[in-house]
């Protein structure tokens, strides 16, 4: 293996088919839009973006290109199919009309405390910490770095969350109307009148490794990594009949990655779907910090009449960055 200081030493190699990005998680858009600008094909990590922004910026890169991508939300097929199969059997009605789902995670956004504490220092030989920074704001070194310094709320995690809620909820391709909250719960109001909420469902007894609560009017299933469960229990015993509906199968998620390398096929984390789940998230984290309900608009991707809140959908790129 060959280090570099510089990514775009590694995109502009011609023998480079596709590239893994997992770097600090304000770079993944930057570097997935020059990437796909570069003819690869993209595995991107979670959270795959900061801002609403930058996020559809990469939808538009990848899609004119015609490169393949996969977020690395890998709960669409690891874990010994839980998950899938939790969304199947909600999708399937086996727990009635669905009411409400619940995401086990607070939102996230972008946010610039101006620094991350301590006094500045001088950059240590070998660090290029201008390029660290990327298209983010200046803030001086200041003895560490930090993966997640742009971030705020539950901007890591909060991903692979939101990603299966989605799912279960059909909205692979749009996202809510409303932000606010219920009962002093961050809650995301979709346009069926299904609730999402981004915090457990009150005595679960999963939900730790993102996990996912959905509840119908007549039952409930809860999925994380470890656990799928249901209540009634016999929810879960009935297998799925030929005519009920089935979701996108994969058993590995690298692995779907570079079969539709191979075959130019969708992948079962394609971009769309990517943005609309890191949407909900950023959209979430938004409401906590302006501290007020949202109304959102999932065609137009804008808050209707709210400049305040459509200010804070991206953040001005530092030169040369441009997304």
């Amino acid at each position: 293996c060959e280090a570099y200081v510089d990514f775009r030493d590694v995109i502009a190699r011609a023998d480079i088919d596709a590239v893994l990005i997992a770097t600090p998680i304000h770079l993944h858009a930057i570097m997935t839009v020059l990437a796909a600008k570069a003819g690869k094909d993209v595995y991107c990590e979670k959270p795959t973006a900061l801002t609403i922004r930058e996020s559809r910026a990469m939808v538009e890169a990848v899609q004119r290109s015609g490169r393949v991508f996969q977020a690395g939300t890998q709960q669409r097929s690891e874990y010994g199919g839980k998950f899938r199969r939790a969304v199947e059997l909600v999708r399937a009605g086996r727990i009635g009309k669905l009411k409400a789902a619940y995401a086990y995670c607070p939102g996230g956004a972008f946010h610039d405390d101006g620094g991350l504490g301590g006094q500045p220092q001088p950059v240590p030989d070998g660090l290029d910490w201008d390029l660290f920074l990327g298209p983010a704001p200046w803030r001086p070194f200041c003895g560490h770095v930090d993966s997640h310094m742009f971030g705020d709320g539950g901007i890591n995690w909060g991903q692979h969350h939101y990603d299966i809620a989605q799912w279960g909820l059909g909205t692979d391709d749009t996202g809510p109307i409303e932000i606010g909250w219920e009962d002093g719960k961050l809650a995301y109001r979709y346009a069926s009148g299904v609730v999402l909420y981004g915090c457990p469902y009150p005595n679960e007894p999963v939900g730790d490794t993102g996990g996912v609560c959905f509840v119908g009017d007549q039952g409930r299933i809860a999925v994380d990594r470890e656990d799928l469960v249901a209540d009634p229990p016999k929810i879960l015993d009935a297998p799925l009949a030929e005519h009920e509906s089935r979701v996108y199968h994969s058993d590995s998620h690298s692995g779907n990655f570079l079969e539709c390398v191979r075959s130019r096929k969708r992948t079962i984390c394609d971009v769309e779907t990517a943005h609309r789940a890191v949407s909900v998230l950023l959209l979430g984290g938004l409401a906590q910090q302006l501290r007020r309900p949202l109304r959102w608009d999932p065609a137009k991707e804008e808050f209707p009449g709210d400049e305040e809140a459509n200010r804070l959908l991206a953040y001005a790129p530092r030169e040369p960055w441009r997304f």
